[in-house]
C-alpha cells in the first residue's frame, strides 16, 4: 500500500518538477521553499538569542560554570526525545503543518519568558521548553519537505532548505553582537526583537500547504487502501481504514533500510566533536581576540550556506550516501590537521571550509537518505528516530570530549575520537557503500 501511495506521489512530483522546468518556476517546490523561509526567519530569532546566551547567563546574571553547563546541555540536547514522540504524532494524524506549527509557536512564546525572569530554575524550565518546540518541529517540517519532492531530487531539496537555514543562522549571531555593541547590555532588547522573528516565522508557515492533506493525495490514499480491501477476502469493506500505531510503525519501519542508517548516524555521532570545541582549540593555538570568536560561527555557516545546494545536487547524481561518507573523511582530515600542530594564516580558513564542507555533505544529505528510506506514512516517525538518535550521540560526545580533555588534555582527547571516527567511517562504508543488502540507500 505505502509503495503504490509513493509511486502516485513520486509520478505527481515529476510531472510537477517537468511543468516547473519549462515554464522556469523554482526548481524546488512551493512549499519546501516556504519553509525554508520560515526556517531562515526563525533561525535569526533562536540564533541572535544562543550567541549571546553565554554571556548573558555568566556575565549578567552571574551563573556559575556547573549552572552555564546544565543550561548549555538543555539547550544543545532538549530537543531529542521530542522529535520521536511528535514525529509518530504528525504520522498518525497526517497533519504535519498543524504540530510543525506546534513547534514554532511553543518556541517563540518562549523568547518572551527570556524576558520575565532571570533565576536558574525558571530559565532551565524555559530553555526546555524551547529546545522542546524545536523536536516538535523539525521531523513535520523534513517529513514535509520530502513528501514536496520526488525521490530522485530530495538532496537538491533539502541542500535548498539547509541552505535556507543556514543564512537564518549566520544572519542571526551578527544581529545579536550587532545589537549588542549598540545597546550594551540591553539583553531585554534583544530578546524582544528575537520574538518579533519568531511571530514572523509562524505567520510564514501558515501559507505552507501540508502535503499529506493535498485533495489529490487523500483521493490516491482512500483508493488504495479500498484496492487493498477488496483484494483480501477476508476484509470486511465498510470496516474504518485502521489509523497508525506504534506497534505498525515500528513493524513497517522494521523492514526498512532506517535501522542500519539510525545505528550508523548514532556511532559517526559519538566520534563527532561538537563545533565550539574546534573553536577553542584555534582559539587556544592562535591566540584570537575575543572580538574575532563568535565571527568562527558566521565563517562555517557561511560556506555551509554556500555549498548546500550545490552539494546537495551532487548527491543526487552520484548517490547520496558517497558524499555522506565522504563529509565525514572531510571531519577526519580536519581532526589529523589539528593534531598535527599545524600553526599559520592558514588554519582558519582550512577549518572553517573543512567544518562547512561536512556539514554541506551530512546534513541535508542524511535527511534525503532517510527520507528515501522510509515509506511516506512513516516518513515523520523515520526521520525523527534517525535525528534524535543522532542528537543523542552528539550530546553524549559533548560530554566525553569535554571530560576526556580535563582529564587527559585535548590532544589525547582528539586522538580518541579522530580513531573513534575512523572506525566509525569504516562500519559507514562497509554498510552504505560496499554491503550489496544496503546498495538501496546507497543509491538513493
Amino acid at each position: 500500500m505505502y509503495q503504490v501511495q509513493d509511486s502516485t506521489a513520486l509520478l505527481r512530483a515529476r510531472r510537477g518538477f517537468a511543468a516547473a522546468k519549462k515554464t522556469g518556476r523554482p526548481f524546488v517546490a512551493r512549499t519546501v521553499l516556504l519553509l525554508g523561509l520560515t526556517s531562515l526567519v526563525t533561525d535569526i530569532s533562536s540564533e541572535m538569542v544562543s550567541a549571546i546566551l553565554p554571556l548573558y547567563f555568566v556575565h549578567q546574571l552571574g551563573m556559575n560554570p556547573m549552572q552555564f553547563g546544565v543550561l548549555n546541555g538543555i539547550y544543545q540536547g532538549g530537543s531529542a526525545f521530542a522529535r520521536l514522540i511528535f514525529g509518530f504524532i504528525a504520522d498518525r494524524m497526517s497533519r504535519y503543518r498543524e504540530i510543525a506549527g506546534v513547534g514554532y509557536g511553543l518556541s517563540c512564546i518562549c523568547k518572551l519568558g527570556l524576558l520575565v525572569t532571570t533565576a536558574f530554575g525558571p530559565l532551565t524550565a524555559i530553555l526546555l521548553l524551547d529546545r522542546t518546540g524545536k523536536g516538535i518541529r523539525t521531523s513535520p517540517r523534513d517529513a514535509m519537505i520530502s513528501m514536496s519532492t520526488p525521490q530522485d531530487e530530495l538532496g537538491t531539496a533539502f541542500g535548498v532548505h539547509r541552505a535556507m537555514d543556514t543564512c537564518g543562522a549566520m544572519l542571526g549571531p551578527l544581529l545579536g553582537f550587532a545589537l549588542l555593541a549598540l545597546t550594551p547590555n540591553e539583553y531585554h532588547g534583544i530578546f524582544l526583537i528575537s520574538f518579533c522573528f519568531a511571530l514572523i516565522g509562524v505567520a510564514i508557515l501558515l501559507l505552507v500547504e501540508d502535503p499529506a492533506r493535498d485533495p489529490e493525495r487523500l483521493a490516491a490514499r482512500d483508493a488504495d487502501a479500498d484496492a487493498a480491501a477488496i483484494a483480501n477476502a477476508d476484509a470486511d469493506a465498510d470496516a474504518p481504514k485502521p489509523r497508525l500505531t506504534l506497534r505498525g510503525a515500528t513493524d513497517l519501519l522494521r523492514d526498512t533500510p532506517l535501522a542500519g542508517l539510525t545505528v550508523i548516524a548514532f556511532l559517526l555521532g559519538l566520534a563527532t566533536v561538537g563545533d565550539a570545541f574546534l573553536y577553542l582549540q584555534l582559539d587556544d593555538r592562535l591566540d584570537l581576540a575575543d572580538s574575532l570568536f563568535p565571527l568562527l560561527y558566521v565563517g562555517t555557516s557561511s560556506i555551509f550556506m554556500v555549498m548546500a545546494v550545490p552539494v546537495g545536487q551532487m548527491s543526487d547524481r552520484v548517490g547520496r550516501a558517497r558524499v555522506f561518507t565522504a563529509g565525514y573523511a572531510i571531519l577526519l582530515a580536519l581532526y589529523l590537521v589539528l593534531l598535527s600542530g599545524a600553526h599559520g594564516d592558514l588554519l582558519i580558513p582550512a577549518t572553517l571550509i573543512g567544518l562547512g564542507l561536512y556539514y554541506a555533505c551530512t546534513d541535508g544529505v542524511l535527511a534525503a537518505l532517510g527520507s528515501a528510506a522510509v515509506p511516506e506514512g512513516v516518513r515523520g516517525t523515520g526521520l525523527a528516530a534517525l535525528g534524535t538518535a543522532t542528537a543523542l550521540a552528539q550530546f553524549g560526545a559533548s560530554l566525553a570530549f569535554g571530560a576526556l580533555w580535563a582529564v587527559a588534555g585535548v590532544h589525547t582527547a582528539f586522538i580518541v575520537f579522530a580513531l573513534a571516527l575512523a572506525a566509525a567511517l569504516a562500519v559507514t562504508a562497509f554498510v552504505l557503500l560496499l554491503r550489496p543488502a544496503r546498495r538501496g540507500v546507497g543509491a538513493a
